[in-house]
């Protein structure tokens, strides 16, 4: 027997501790709920959730940001719908001034006020509609671009092609004796005496037979004798050739080619019938056409010259202007990006543009009713729908940017829930299995601390060999 080595007890001691460092790590596993609580715990478990807990939190995050973005987007939205009514409105009195029931100042001149009133509530709205101190409706004003009108055909028949700078409008070219409205008046195409005088020209041919005013000419090539030209009936051999553009008057008839012409009476050579003003030639149909044309895309011009070329005739029978259509200089598109994710891939990002939504932009700013035939208001009514179709489409965008979000928010929000499962399955404790565990340390502990008890008691028969 010895004394100086109790090793029994170190024994029990040793597995005292042992149980004792356990039931300690279990009390604080009970006690945090966290089955990690230092890197010693687990090693490789903290750093996966160290990388979760950043994804997760950078998701909350992300969700909120989609949900300011729905708020901004419905802050924007919510002000269109304003100005979408206040366009219905002037649309119902571009109409309204349009009708020929009304008096060419007063009554006009009353719908040109509420009007004004109404775009300047445009731009007011535009102005300062905000979110958070963002002006949503007011475009980037760091940069301007140019926003070209859209083309018109003035209510013309024909056909209009629209591009980015430019329109053409093709019509049917106009022969005498066409009817054609332009500027709501319908017009009928005669024939100046100088068309007829050129189509003479044009049938200038030996042997060829025209009537003018009932007196019939030949055109003759006697090879030398006289002079080529048109000879009277019955007088070619002694008489002189006639000039025939100077026989052709006002009202005067013709047959050419077996065609008939009446020349209009237009004593004062401005194109239009001294006895009928609706009886005009297809050179002054054609000048109306162009200043109709110009008329009608102008509205809403605040920059840049609009301009319309001379129709030109073709071959097939179609007559063509060109229109250099102009433009309003404006904010920029303001743009801004709704980071939706928890990493820095640019795919996260939701880009949401909104057009500056003043009345320039809208191509109605100084839009104009008050003419004495209710022909700016006409025009004034296709300028009002471009604007209604541009905040539509505008309002439709932001539409579908909302719908997007509140998809992307569901996303979001289950992937958190997914992964704060799986975090949780690796930091958590599981409380009923620790509990176990820490119920075996504690019964451990006790037989520890007993059989220490006993083990120290065991060198005691020592003092009986020294008695």
């Amino acid at each position: 027997m010895v004394v100086q080595h109790n090793m029994q007890a170190m024994n029990a001691n040793r597995m005292l501790n042992i149980t004792t460092g356990a039931q300690s790590k279990s009390t604080e596993k009970l006690s945090s709920g966290y089955r990690i609580n230092r890197a010693a715990d687990d090693a490789a478990g903290l750093t996966i959730s160290e990388k979760m807990r950043k994804q997760i939190r950078g998701l909350d995050q992300a969700s909120t940001n989609a949900q300011d973005g729905v708020s901004s987007v419905q802050t924007a939205e919510g002000a269109l719908t304003e100005v979408h009514s206040m366009l219905q409105r002037m649309n119902e009195l571009a109409v309204q001034a349009a009708n020929g029931t009304n008096s060419k100042e007063s009554d006009r001149q009353a719908i040109q006020d509420e009007i004004d009133q109404l775009t300047t509530e445009i731009d007011r709205v535009a102005e300062t509609t905000k979110f958070n101190e963002i002006y949503l409706l007011k475009g980037d004003n760091a940069s301007t671009k140019n926003v070209y009108m859209k083309g018109h055909d003035a209510g013309l028949k024909g056909t209009l092609t629209d591009s980015a700078k430019s329109a053409t409008f093709v019509m049917d070219t106009l022969k005498e004796g066409d009817k054609y409205k332009i500027a709501g008046k319908e017009y009928t195409i005669g024939i100046d005496k100088g068309d007829i005088v050129t189509a003479i020209q044009k049938y200038e041919k030996a042997d060829n037979e025209i009537t003018i005013d009932g007196s019939s000419y030949t055109y003759k090539d006697l090879a030398g004798a006289k002079p080529a030209g048109w000879y009277k009936d019955g007088d070619q051999t002694n008489g002189t050739a006639i000039d025939v553009a100077a026989t052709v008057k006002d009202g005067s008839t013709a047959k050419v080619d077996g065609k008939d012409y009446v020349a209009m009476l237009d004593g004062d050579g401005d194109g239009i019938n001294d006895d009928d003003s609706s009886v005009i030639t297809a050179t002054k149909a054609k000048e109306k056409i162009k200043t109709e044309l110009l008329a009608a895309n102008k509205i809403g011009v605040t920059d840049g010259q609009v301009e319309v070329t001379d129709g030109a005739d073709d071959a097939a029978g179609k007559t063509t202007y060109t229109i250099t259509k102009g433009y309003a200089t404006v904010a920029d598109t303001l743009s801004f990006n709704l980071h939706v994710g928890a990493d820095a891939d640019m795919t996260n990002k939701i880009t949401v543009d909104i057009d500056v939504m003043n009345s320039a932009n809208l191509g109605i700013k100084g839009l104009n009713v008050t003419d004495a035939t209710g022909t700016a208001a006409t025009y004034a009514v296709d300028a009002i729908s471009d604007a209604i179709a541009k905040v539509s489409s505008q309002r439709s965008a932001l539409g579908a940017v909302q719908n997007r979000l509140e998809h992307t928010i569901d996303n979001l929000d289950n992937i958190v829930e997914n992964t704060t499962t799986a975090e949780s399955r690796i930091r958590d404790t599981d409380m009923a299995e620790e509990m176990v565990e820490y119920s075996k340390n504690n019964i451990l502990a006790q037989a520890g601390q007993s059989m220490l008890a006993q083990a120290n008691q065991s060198t005691q028969g020592v003092l009986s060999l020294l008695q």
